[in-house]
C-alpha cells in the first residue's frame, strides 16, 4: 500500500470513529465491470455476514453498480474490507 492510499485509510478511519457507533451499519458502494466473475468475487467477500446486497448495471450494461449494507464491527474492520476487496480487478470504492 502506497503513503497515499495509507493516509486515505487513516483519515477514514479516523472519521468513522467520530462519526459512527460501533458496532454499525456501514454501507459500502463499488462499480465495478460487469463481469460476473468480478461481481461474485465481491458478493463473496461479504458472504455469510448478512449483508443486504444491491446491484445496478450502467445503461450501456459496461459497469455495475455495488451497494453492500452490512453491520461492522469497528472502523478497522471496515477498512479491512476495502482493503480486502481492492485485489479485485477493476474495482473503484466509492
Amino acid at each position: 500500500m502506497n503513503k497515499k492510499t495509507e493516509e486515505f485509510y487513516g483519515r477514514l478511519k479516523e472519521e468513522l470513529h467520530n462519526t459512527s457507533e460501533w458496532p454499525g451499519e456501514y454501507l459500502y458502494k463499488f462499480i465495478v465491470p460487469t463481469d460476473p466473475k468480478k461481481i461474485e468475487a465481491l458478493e463473496n467477500a461479504f458472504d455469510n455476514m448478512g449483508a443486504v446486497i444491491k446491484t445496478k448495471k450502467s445503461k450501456n450494461a459496461k459497469y455495475t453498480a455495488i451497494s453492500i449494507n452490512v453491520t461492522m464491527e469497528n472502523p478497522e474492520t471496515v477498512i479491512e474490507k476495502y482493503i480486502d476487496v481492492s485485489t479485485i480487478e477493476g474495482i473503484i470504492s466509492l
